[in-house]
């Protein structure tokens, strides 16, 4: 016979410090899910080597659904990144739920020309490399999907971790 679940404690692993996005949605999922199924979502925070840390702890857990772990885009990308990995992301990782839809956004400075992406594009490709894009951290979902931006489009823009002048 199938047993109830959950029976005990089950922990929700976040490869992340505590405070950001991925941890404060961790956070109110578990409070969600602790107040309909009546039993505790502890929220464990493993930050380090790019979620790495986190997603392995939890391929290393007893399969059996007390150890669940939030990923997000880093967790992903890690296998094309890190050339020893201790697990195979796609193999050993489960999808369980999609929680969390996070829109991004593209900010200029009212300074610059350029009104519409189009326009943004034209400029960037008359003016290479005079551009700086910044995001959270190098890896982060904002730099990943900035990068992709710059590849698509064909463009060339400083990168840079925070808002800085790009160089001369």
């Amino acid at each position: 016979m199938a047993q109830a679940y959950p029976t005990r404690p089950v922990r929700i692993v976040v490869g992340f410090t505590a405070g950001g996005s991925t941890d404060i949605g961790a956070r109110l999922i578990g409070q969600w899910l602790q107040e309909r199924l009546g039993q505790s979502f502890v929220i464990e925070n493993r930050p380090g080597a790019g979620t790495n840390i986190a997603t392995e702890s939890v391929v290393r857990a007893p399969a059996d659904g007390y150890m669940l772990l939030m990923v997000g885009p880093s967790s992903a990308v890690n296998a094309t990144l890190y050339d020893k990995l201790n697990f195979v992301f796609l193999r050993d990782i489960a999808p369980v739920a999609s929680m969390i839809r996070q829109p991004q956004v593209m900010l200029t400075n009212p300074s610059l020309p350029a009104r519409t992406v189009p326009e943004l594009i034209g400029y960037a490709k008359a003016n290479p490399g005079k551009i700086t894009m910044a995001s959270a951290g190098i890896g982060s979902t904002g730099h990943l999907v900035g990068e992709f931006f710059k590849l698509t489009a064909g463009i060339d823009l400083f990168t840079c971790p925070i808002a800085v002048p790009a160089p001369p």
